[in-house]
């Protein structure tokens, strides 16, 4: 075989995949489409450390969300990378709103997330005196990272251990030979040529789906579904006016969080994401600007120093969620297939939020996966 093991995609859960390899194989690719790592979801979202309070207890996102938080804090630690534990406050404007806050705390507390506290008017002033709101869940455990800069330390980790990461180009075929797979690849200039591989892992992100049909696997529950997320950054000195990430209630069988605040670590602030469904699967990165008003209109509430002219476009990204509209939430798909006679195949399907913080946890999880003994 040419490698022991390929990884598809350089998004930062492929990266991480790479780093948790580092000295246990022989020789691994990491095969790209861009001419740079994360350039796509991995680039183009919140940048937050997530808590883990709002999955199933029991599910892949629950225990990896969970385990995955405390080893990125570790490696920003380690590897000296920007970030900050700011806390996470979800808000309730309404006293109807609290029950909803309660039942969040108690799924909170069965994904062993036990930092939570409901907070009333006076200790939500004290932590964020410009924000309106009748009571709060807080979570100090939550946070943000520069995700830019996690991702070239995983990427120099899995260079240092060995890795060749192999950018501008593309898979265009999975054939599963005997001990392995053979697989094509076109280069940005097309050429194409075949290689072998003892173990495959599926970390394409938006592309994940169209790979592991390349293999053979036509499953429908691995269809994946585009949804944009539009960001508009706060302007006027407004990102003064708020330090910690703020969250509305979520909404039943919503594909997102709600619009809320997240501050980076150059000291600015955005609102976003919105959800919008991209049937037709058209990769379209750019803001629309009318949408300022839904922000404004979603936010003001709890944040009522705003004015509409504080809202300029800033980002969007695609995220490639298991669910379509009116759907509930479903779990990441991580598998080896071997039970489908495709041994040494790994499939990462769905990975969306929270896969940035889930990302170490991800990368243990399938080198357990391959190495089985790991």
């Amino acid at each position: 075989m040419d490698s022991d093991v390929t990884i598809v995609g350089a998004g930062v859960v492929g990266l991480a995949i790479a780093a948790a390899l580092k000295g246990k194989v022989s020789s691994l690719f990491v095969i790209e489409r861009h001419e740079h790592f994360g350039m796509e979801t991995s680039s183009r979202n919140s940048e937050v450390i997530h808590s883990g309070i709002y999955y199933r207890p029991g599910s892949l996102k629950a225990r990896l969300c969970r385990e995955g938080r405390e080893l990125l804090y570790g490696y920003c630690r380690e590897k000296e990378i920007p970030h900050k534990r700011c806390g996470k406050l979800i808000v309730a404007t309404t006293s109807g709103e609290k029950e909803v806050l309660e039942g969040i705390l108690e799924t909170a507390r069965a994904n062993e997330v036990l930092d939570g506290e409901l907070i009333g008017k006076d200790r939500i002033s004290e932590l964020e005196p410009h924000i309106q709101a009748e009571y709060a869940a807080f979570f100090p455990s939550s946070g943000i990272v520069d995700v830019h800069l996690l991702m070239q330390a995983l990427e120099h980790e899995a260079v240092r251990g060995g890795a060749e990461m192999v950018y501008r180009t593309e898979v265009t075929a999975i054939q599963p030979i005997g001990g392995g797979y053979g697989v094509t690849l076109r280069e940005g200039d097309g050429t194409t040529f075949e290689f072998t591989t003892r173990h495959l892992v599926n970390a394409a992100g938006l592309h994940a789906e169209e790979v592991a049909r390349m293999a053979g696997i036509g499953d429908p529950t691995y269809r994946t579904y585009f949804w944009k997320g539009e960001y508009f950054a706060l302007l006027n000195g407004k990102h003064k006016m708020i330090e910690r990430l703020i969250y509305p209630v979520p909404e039943l069988h919503t594909v997102g969080l709600g619009i809320h605040t997240t501050p980076d670590m150059q000291g600015r602030q955005k609102l976003g994401p919105n959800t919008i469904w991209l049937p037709d699967k058209q990769i379209d990165y750019r803001v629309d600007p009318t949408h300022a008003k839904e922000f404004f209109e979603k936010t003001h509430r709890f944040l009522p120093f705003l004015e509409p002219d504080d809202l300029a476009p800033d980002q969007a990204g695609i995220r490639p969620k298991l669910q379509r509209p009116g759907e509930p939430s479903r779990d990441f798909i991580i598998r080896e297939e071997s039970d489908r006679g495709l041994p040494g195949l790994v499939n990462l399907i769905g990975i969306e939020s929270p896969g940035l913080t889930a990302a170490l946890g991800i990368g243990r999880l399938v080198r357990k996966m391959l190495m089985k003994d790991a």
